[in-house]
């Protein structure tokens, strides 16, 4: 077999992964939850400290492969996130667990930077390269297809912690083809790694995700809330001040002058952000609202991952006869759509209100997969793909990570109101009991809330609890549905194809004899 075909290869075990744990964990959630005695705001750190390290730490990891070559910094980045799984499987608590799910960040950041360099090298730029980013979709659309049937029949049959044991296999196995198969390759011309940049961005990241986790419970004009935000705005100018000024930034902003680079970013946020994030509390609401165990949840999410499986190749075949800006705009567009049919979600609703929307946000997202990773390595020279591969998988991981953050507090804070409007007059709408029964609603733990309620009063506190899950649930979902359209709009105004190389590159596949010592080298 050809070196491209293992290196495509090697790349899509490695993101199957990523994502497959991604889509696994959110399924596996109410059972952490049970076993760790785990809080609704420990819940979204299981999913945040993964996203924050990833996105904190891929620019630098792109820049890194780039000098130190990217087949080395790809299999460091399988052995982190190897290790740091079977962690995640022995955790003894939540914050051990999330710990742990930090560090698989690391891994996945090195992994994510890399993934895409490594099939731009192979791949030459136009119809070759869309074959192969098609395959790479496929392999995306895959994971999510089967990883909530993989994780719920995993988490039912042997536990939560089978969900990390299954990444030992995979990478133990993505590490020998890394090794044996794939070519080295680096950048003559990388730079040094800008840990000013590192810290600053960083820190903003994760104060503002702090901020807005924090901020149900502290009071959004609590000293110390304002306190996260004023702080982030601090750190954030402080980045972009060392940006603009360090001889070797890790976010090059002069690479934002061009309108399609600066499309490509916001759409992956966009769909990232919405989809993505809002996954965590769709499965909240079929296991925890509407009791379904967890491979009865990972069933219920088969037509929006196969949707997208199928959608996949589809867009990759497309990709050099139709417009980028129209298959960006026009996904995110469906993703909208669809997630706008999964809101208005009554009480007395099934979970076949989602399948239309399943449906037509899996055919949108499936499409766009593709074309973000076609056209984030297609705007900048073939030398800096590591450094591009990176900021566009940097927007993907912040847009969850805040995504996730932003709908908890509206999904809370929606929630109570609606509680407290409800019971209004009532003890159960004093102080913070309303936040404590969202949060109760939403982690399954509203047999115990209700316990501390005189009996008489049980039924209208479940009743209330239940429609402020809803409330916030719904809110979440339209909001989500914004998002993408607004991304839609920006893919449209923004990326042109005469800023996409698209015909097939000469100098793309120029004799390697230049690259192979450092190969045999390494």
């Amino acid at each position: 077999m050809q070196r491209k075909w293992w290196t495509l290869t090697a790349v899509s075990v490695a993101t199957f992964m990523l994502l497959l744990d991604i889509t696994v964990v959110n399924v596996a959630l109410p059972s952490i939850r049970d076993d760790l005695g785990a809080s609704f705001t420990d819940l979204q750190w299981v999913i945040d400290a993964y996203a924050l390290t990833l996105a904190a730490l891929v620019l630098t990891a792109g820049s890194l492969a780039d000098r130190f070559g990217r087949r080395r910094l790809f299999a460091v980045g399988l052995a982190v996130f190897t290790a740091a799984s079977l962690l995640c499987a022995l955790a003894p608590d939540a914050t051990f667990l999330n710990l742990a799910r930090a560090l698989q960040g690391v891994g996945g950041a090195v992994m994510f930077a890399v993934s895409l360099a490594l099939i731009g090298q192979e791949f030459r730029a136009g119809r070759e390269r869309g074959m192969a980013m098609g395959l790479y979709g496929a392999t995306i659309g895959l994971a999510v297809a089967i990883g909530p049937l993989v994780g719920g029949a995993l988490t039912d049959g042997l536990g939560w912690e089978s969900i990390f044991y299954l990444n030992l296999p995979i990478g133990l196995g993505a590490i020998a083809v890394t090794y044996l198969k794939l070519r080295e390759s680096r950048d003559p011309d990388a730079t040094r790694v800008d840990w000013a940049g590192v810290a600053t961005f960083s820190g903003a990241l994760f104060l503002l995700v702090l901020a807005l986790v924090r901020g149900n419970d502290e009071g959004w004009g609590s000293s110390m809330i304002v306190s996260l935000f004023a702080a982030t705005a601090a750190l954030l100018g402080a980045f972009i001040a060392i940006e603009r000024r360090v001889a070797e930034p890790m976010l090059p902003l002069g690479l934002f002058r061009r309108p399609a680079f600066t499309g490509v970013q916001l759409a992956a946020f966009a769909v990232s952000g919405s989809m993505f994030a809002l996954f965590l509390y769709l499965t909240l609401y079929l296991q925890s609202y509407l009791g379904y165990s967890p491979l009865e949840a990972g069933l219920r999410y088969l037509p929006i991952t196969l949707a997208s499986f199928i959608a996949a190749p589809i867009a990759g075949a497309l990709l050099s006869r139709v417009a980028a800006r129209v298959m960006l705009s026009g996904g995110l567009g469906l993703a909208g759509i669809g997630l706008l049919l999964m809101s208005g979600i009554e009480a007395g609703s099934e979970w076949t209100t989602l399948l239309g929307g399943f449906l037509v946000a899996g055919v949108g997202v499936g499409l766009l997969n593709p074309v973000i990773g076609d056209v984030a390595l297609s705007v900048v020279p073939k030398e800096r793909s590591g450094m591009a591969a990176g900021i566009n998988d940097t927007f993907r991981q912040v847009g969850v990570a805040v995504g996730i953050a932003v709908w908890g507090a509206v999904f809370v804070g929606r929630g109570a109101d609606k509680i407290a409007e409800l019971l209004a007059g009532t003890p159960a709408a004093a102080g913070d009991r309303p936040r404590e029964l969202i949060e109760a609603a939403s982690s399954g733990n509203l047999d115990q809330a209700l316990a501390a309620v005189p009996p008489p009063a049980r039924d209208a506190v479940s009743n209330a609890a239940g429609a402020g899950f809803l409330t916030g649930l719904n809110e979440v979902l339209t909001l989500g549905a914004l998002l993408c359209f607004a991304g839609a709009i920006l893919a449209l105004w923004l990326v042109r194809e005469g800023e996409i190389e698209r015909e097939p590159v000469e100098a793309a596949h120029e004799p390697e004899a230049a690259t192979l010592p450092e190969s045999a080298a390494a």
